[in-house]
C-alpha cells in the first residue's frame, strides 16, 4: 500500500511539473502573443519584417504539404511566394479557440524555451466573396529564450486536412 502511495504522489509531482501552463500565465500570453505576430500580422497582413526580429536564423520548419525550408532567408521567401503574392486570392488563418498549448523547458531550474501546440483553421479571402475554408492543421512551434527574447527556432506543420 505504501508504494501505491508513493508512485501516486510521484506520478502527480511529474505531471505538474510538466503539464502545460495556465493560460493566464506570463509564458502563455507572452507566446500567444508571438502567434499572433507571426499569423495575424505576418500571415494574414503580410507585414513580413515582422518576422526579423524573432525568427532564428536557423529555423527548421516542416511542412507535411510543402516540404522543409532549413533558414529563415528560404522561409520569408516562401511566405512571400505563396502567401503574400496574390492579394486576390490571399490565404489567411486563424488560431482554433482552446487549442494553444504551452509546454515550458527547463534545464538546471531555469527556463530556457517552450514547445506551443494548436490548431489552426486556414481560409482563402477573395475580392467580394466570404473568406471560405480551406484547411485545418495542427502545428508545434519550439521558442528558445536567447538573450531574453522569444526567438522562433523549430516548426512542424502537420496534419492538414480538407473542411468536412
Amino acid at each position: 500500500m505504501k508504494n501505491i502511495f508513493t508512485f501516486f504522489v510521484c506520478f502527480v509531482i511529474f505531471n505538474q511539473a510538466n503539464a502545460q501552463v495556465a493560460t493566464d500565465s506570463e509564458i502563455y500570453k507572452q507566446l500567444k502573443s508571438r502567434d499572433s505576430l507571426l499569423f495575424d500580422v505576418g500571415f494574414n497582413h503580410c507585414k513580413i519584417d515582422e518576422y526579423k526580429n524573432f525568427i532564428s536564423d536557423d529555423l527548421e520548419f516542416y511542412h507535411d504539404q510543402g516540404g522543409l525550408s532549413t533558414t529563415k532567408g528560404n522561409f520569408l521567401q516562401a511566405i512571400r511566394d505563396n502567401i503574400c503574392s496574390n492579394p486576390d486570392k490571399k490565404p489567411l488563418r486563424k488560431l482554433m479557440v482552446g487549442s494553444l498549448e504551452i509546454f515550458p523547458l527547463y534545464k538546471d531550474s531555469r527556463l530556457y524555451g517552450a514547445i506551443q501546440n494548436g490548431i489552426h483553421d486556414f481560409y482563402i479571402k477573395e475580392p467580394n466573396i466570404k473568406a471560405y475554408k480551406t484547411s485545418s492543421a495542427k502545428f508545434t512551434h519550439v521558442w528558445i529564450l536567447e538573450n531574453d527574447k522569444w526567438m522562433l527556432k523549430r516548426v512542424l506543420s502537420y496534419d492538414h486536412k480538407s473542411p468536412e
